[in-house]
């Protein structure tokens, strides 16, 4: 399931060594909106001059079959044979959705990585999981499919506002959570702004491929990299649902972070100061996300479609302590709900 990932300056000399090998056909490059206009231009002169640009509108309520359909229309005008190769220049929307596609047309081609957001970078891009969003849902659809290799240029943070930088540090966080007390503890003393995003980018990388190299297909460990996201999931996917109040990915995580680790303590897996030093990092990092008491019974009735289920059991990923993070844990939807009262009254 593993596949190459290289991170630095060197990362486009490669890629561009990697497309102009003889067994490439053809190269398409899988951009959205914004990454055509702040991306390309970087990319562009490691491209072969044949190259086929397929755009999709940017944004997480595109990240549906029908932008599927836009690429697969591309490729089938092109006459992309199994040769030819998707080149997926873009954040997390379009990485999952850029490799679900390819992993689909004529039963797959090859796809690569090219994150350009830190979410993507630390993330999205690395492990093998594509897919897209269905009637509502985060990731409804999707496959396990190893891209042929990830390429990690730094320089592309440089197009983010800090929301979005923000929005992908809540992953890192999270990594730190589940298996890096040390780093969690660091990092939380130095504040979230730095010049050289390279170490962080190399060090969360490592500890993904680590649990994903015991776990290719979600079986066991790799549940601790979901930490944050059985309630971040359900928060995002009924904001997405209301016009005006979508959250980014990363600041539903965070969100379900502080709801998680709550949830932790009730478990006596947690410590209560352990739970004030998670909330103290995330709070001076991340602004509350907004909805009302009324609205959480709703959040959480969209925790009963998380992946990680088994029937009608909600598995949840907890922390017994920072940096150990523990799978498989059984919650209920009053549970859930609960969670994001206790969120709601933080910081009133």
């Amino acid at each position: 399931m593993d596949s190459s990932v290289i991170i630095g300056p060197e990362a486009l000399p490669a890629l561009a060594e990697f497309l102009y090998r003889p067994a490439v056909s053809r190269v398409f490059v899988l951009v959205d909106g914004n990454t055509a206009r702040q991306c390309l231009p970087l990319l562009e002169p490691h491209l072969p001059a044949n190259y086929c640009l397929i755009e999709i509108p940017a944004g997480e309520e595109y990240k549906t079959l029908s932008s599927c359909e836009t690429v697969w229309s591309q490729l089938t005008e092109q006459r992309a044979d199994r040769h030819a190769v998707l080149v997926n220049l873009g954040g997390g929307v379009v990485t999952d959705l850029g490799g679900f596609a390819a992993a689909l047309y004529k039963r797959g081609i090859r796809f690569v990585q090219l994150p350009t957001t830190l979410l993507a970078q630390v993330d999205a891009s690395v492990g093998g999981k594509t897919g897209v969003d269905f009637q509502g849902y985060k990731n409804q659809l999707g496959v396990f499919q190893a891209p042929a290799a990830v390429f990690i240029e730094p320089r592309f943070l440089q197009t983010l506002d800090p929301r979005q930088l923000k929005s992908g540090y809540a992953e890192v966080i999270k990594h730190w959570l589940i298996a890096d007390v040390n780093a969690f503890d660091l990092n939380r003393r130095l504040g979230w702004l730095t010049d050289d995003w390279t170490g962080i980018i190399q060090e969360s990388v490592a500890l993904k491929q680590r649990i994903v190299a015991q776990d290719p297909l979600e079986s066991g460990p790799r549940k601790l990299l979901n930490f944050g996201h059985t309630v971040g999931h359900a928060i995002e996917s009924y904001l997405l649902l209301q016009p005006g109040r979508e959250a980014l990915h990363g600041e539903a995580v965070a969100a379900g972070i502080v709801c998680e680790s709550w949830l932790s303590v009730q478990r006596g897996l947690l410590s209560a100061e352990e739970l004030d030093k998670i909330e103290t990092f995330v709070f001076s990092v991340f602004d509350k996300l907004s909805f009302v008491l009324m609205e959480t019974a709703a959040i959480a009735e969209f925790a009963l479609q998380d992946k990680k289920n088994t029937g009608a059991t909600i598995n949840c990923t907890m922390l017994n302590g920072i940096g150990h993070g523990v799978f498989d844990q059984p919650v209920t939807v009053n549970e859930i709900a609960e969670s994001l009262r206790y969120y709601h009254r933080l910081q009133s």
